[in-house]
């Protein structure tokens, strides 16, 4: 995907992860990021919930030094950096005209994107975790955090090393940054609190589908900066991250908490249509 680079008075960027910052892009063959992603992605665990369990099994992780927020050295310190600050810029350039032509402007806010690799990183509302945790967002300080090797776990689960796989995480991301900015987050964890554990599992499958349909959207709008073989990149992590198949069917569809591959494809691709009324429709509880 052919995004402008980055202008770093439009982002927000900051790198607090142990092991010397965010580093290079390259192999890992950590089995721990293995388990963590299908903890993540297809159990559904919240910052919380991840954070606290990793703690208590993974004492031996390097502890985050203070955070780094020179966006210029940050962003250009790695491959994966300078890329995912590209894409940052565009996901807040892209979101700000939504909510602009929604007219809602006034309520639109730039979420931070905190990169770290192979360490652990400590969050201002959502604990401390690991790189084990995985991507993941944090409401309480609307910051993405992404240790950068996963990357390279992504790009073996999903069979490519195309960029475009590595946006749709950052965009998905972004995509419950939306949601809790727009106060669908809060409405949804109010009904999962109602609700017996498989509704909520229920409800967390269509959180994540959102977010999900939310990154297709992003796509959708910027479909003349796409090149060839983008979008089946993207429609390929999508199902590699699907909870039937990371579980392989050992999970039953009740314990499913972020979707099926098909499911997670289609809202991918739904959003990609650019209708992001549709995306909302998918939260939405009868």
């Amino acid at each position: 995907m052919r995004l402008n680079p980055f202008n770093s008075d439009n982002i927000k960027v900051r790198s607090s992860g142990g092991g010397g910052g965010v580093g290079k892009a390259g192999g890992i063959g950590c089995g721990t990021i293995v388990l963590a992603a299908i903890g993540y992605f297809a159990f559904g665990l919240d910052p919380m919930q991840t954070i606290s369990t990793v703690e208590s099994v993974q004492q031996t992780g390097q502890q985050s030094g203070p955070a780094s927020t020179n966006e210029q050295e940050i962003c250009n310190s790695s491959e994966y950096a300078l890329e995912a600050c590209n894409g940052l810029q565009s996901l807040n350039q892209t979101w700000a005209r939504v909510f602009q032509e929604q007219g809602l402007g006034d309520r639109f806010q730039q979420p931070t994107l905190d990169l770290f690799r192979n360490g652990r990183v400590t969050t201002d509302g959502c604990g401390s975790a690991t790189s084990a945790s995985g991507p993941f967002y944090c409401p309480a300080d609307q910051t993405i955090y992404i240790d950068t090797s996963f990357y390279d776990q992504l790009a073996r689960m999903a069979g490519n090393r195309g960029d475009f796989a590595r946006y749709y995480v950052l965009a998905h991301e972004y995509g419950h940054h939306i949601q809790t900015i727009t106060g669908i987050s809060g409405q949804i964890r109010s009904a999962q609190q109602r609700a017996s554990r498989a509704q909520a599992n229920q409800l967390q499958v269509r959180m994540e589908l959102q977010a999900d349909c939310y990154a297709g959207v992003w796509a959708g709008r910027n479909r003349n900066l796409i090149e060839p073989g983008d979008i089946e990149e993207g429609m390929q992590a999508a199902a590699a991250i699907g909870d039937d198949r990371l579980t392989g069917g050992r999970v039953s569809s009740e314990n499913f908490t972020h979707g099926t591959s098909a499911q997670r494809s289609q809202a991918l691709r739904l959003g990609l249509q650019g209708n992001d009324a549709a995306c909302d429709e998918i939260t939405v509880v009868r």
